[in-house]
């Protein structure tokens, strides 16, 4: 049903004179996430500074039946802060305190639009820190961490984000208010905090979040390995592994981003090589400078190019800074990419690897590769230049057979970016009708209106039945703001 033109002045009460975006210029910068392919403008967007806030916010889109269109920092790469069918977006970003840091009890408790590395930075001084390290961490908020169960290159050895979740405050589609969790580890009854986790909002909207705090290492060891072959570099991947070490990141990076790189902020990594590997270790001094030896072995029965250690914090923030910017520097080769988010068993990465080339050389597409080599988490970014004809059908057409290519190695569409849209019509091929149906019955539990985040996560599929017919969208009458 359309939105009555009386809303418009109960929104600005609720949340003052600077709490909406109104204007067609201010709504478009809400259009898309990071990933651009996805856009869709709402017609409205909100911005609380609490949780009451937020609760009032769902309650009058429940009762107009309007969409709800959670929305963090905008960093996600799936199109799940998007509005394509309209809608009022709930922004969090002035949701950004530290509500409570408890060091006695190893964790700290924030509103979820706060920026994920304010809260290191925060602890820092007092040898602590937050482990999920999204390459966005820069930007992207707390909050929007956990809707999308973010990970990073450091999850390896910690976990994503679900991993350090303890407790949230969540407004369902309902507008109740939920508190799930807490600073116990183990709480009696279901674990509804590791189901909201990862739920891209379409439960509800998460207001704030109480997280685990680690103490800071003792020991860091940073290198980057050479090889001739990307082969050569999964291969030292899976040995070490085998070998019981676990790093606390292991990154590949294919030649054409190592290019990029170089070219875009002059890390030094070293040209020539078709692969490297950015490997760190953390721990105790000891166990680290035992590991780096044994790593280093290992990269060397792999016939490696080269292999350098930071000796220097600087030299260390170089080489990170080359992998965190990696999609971003890729722009000076290509005009647009599409990039994914797949999955497979370590063991699968030389054959998921011939298989993206053989892809990218059936479409003559440029596939450049980054990615979580150690967890097996890909994130191949296909090149195309949506200017030339035909050429973005063919970096969709290349897209689908990645991801086919990934679940009949036993993997999955995704490993830390979440569904949103830009996945959702593949899940049919990761899961049984009756899991579907299982997941769209959950959903309507907590939204049973279907105004949460519409059309994402969950497919167009008769086996999600009614969980896939959305919120109705705004629609303003001319006229009804300024």
């Amino acid at each position: 049903m359309p939105l009555s033109p009386a809303v418009i002045p109960e929104l600005r009460r609720l949340l003052g004179p600077d709490g909406l975006v109104v204007t067609p210029e201010g709504r478009m910068t809400y259009e898309c996430d990071m990933h651009t392919f996805y856009k869709g403008t709402p017609e409205l967007v909100a911005l609380p500074r609490t949780t009451a806030q937020v609760m009032e916010l769902v309650r009058l889109c429940r009762r107009e039946r309007v969409a709800v269109i959670p929305r963090g920092s905008g960093t996600g790469l799936i199109g799940g802060a998007t509005a394509p069918q309209g809608g009022i977006m709930i922004s969090t970003t002035r949701m950004n305190e530290i509500l409570e840091i408890d060091l006695a009890n190893r964790s700290a408790t924030v509103q979820a639009g706060l920026i994920n590395v304010w809260l290191s930075n925060a602890v820092r001084d007092r040898g602590y820190f937050f482990a999920p390290d999204p390459s966005s961490q820069m930007v992207s908020s707390i909050g929007g961490n956990a809707s999308t169960n973010a990970g990073g290159p450091h999850c390896l050895k910690y976990g994503v984000t679900v991993n350090h979740v303890l407790g949230l405050e969540v407004v369902t589609g309902a507008g109740e208010l939920a508190r799930l969790g807490g600073k116990v580890a183990d709480r009696a009854g279901y674990d509804l905090t590791g189901v909201t986790v990862g739920s891209e909002g379409t439960l509800g909207i998460v207001t704030a979040v109480t997280v685990r705090l680690l103490h800071t290492p003792e020991g860091v060891r940073t290198a980057l390995a050479a090889f001739a072959s990307i082969e050569d570099a999964s291969e030292a991947v899976s040995a070490i592994i085998a070998a019981g070490i676990v790093p606390a990141a292991l990154e590949m990076l294919d030649a054409a981003i190592i290019r990029a790189i170089n070219e875009g902020i002059h890390a030094g990594y070293p040209t020539g090589a078709a692969a490297v590997l950015l490997i760190e270790l953390d721990g105790p001094q000891a166990e680290v400078a035992a590991q780096a030896e044994r790593v280093a072995a290992i990269c060397r029965d792999h016939r490696p190019l080269a292999i350098r250690v930071a000796t220097t914090e600087a030299e260390r923030t170089l080489l990170w800074k080359g992998r965190k910017e990696a999609a971003g520097v890729l722009g000076r080769m290509t005009a647009n990419w599409l990039l994914q988010d797949a999955v497979v068993p370590r063991s699968k990465l030389p054959a998921i690897m011939r298989e993206v080339a053989a892809i990218a050389a059936r479409h003559q597409l440029l596939i450049a590769n980054v990615f979580h080599a150690g967890d097996g988490n890909l994130h191949p970014l296909i090149c195309y230049d949506e200017r030339r004809p035909g050429e973005r059908e063919r970096a969709i057409q290349a897209n689908e057979e990645l991801l086919a290519a990934c679940i009949a190695l036993g993997g999955s569409v995704t490993g830390e970016h979440g569904v949103g849209v830009d996945k959702a019509k593949n899940l049919p091929k990761q899961y049984a009708p009756a899991d579907l149906n299982f997941m769209a019955r959950l959903r309507r539990a907590w939204d049973p209106d279907n105004i949460m985040n519409p059309g994402k996560l969950l497919p167009s599929h008769p086996a999600c039945g009614e969980g896939l017919r959305v919120g109705a969208p705004v629609r303003i009458p001319s006229g009804a703001w300024v």
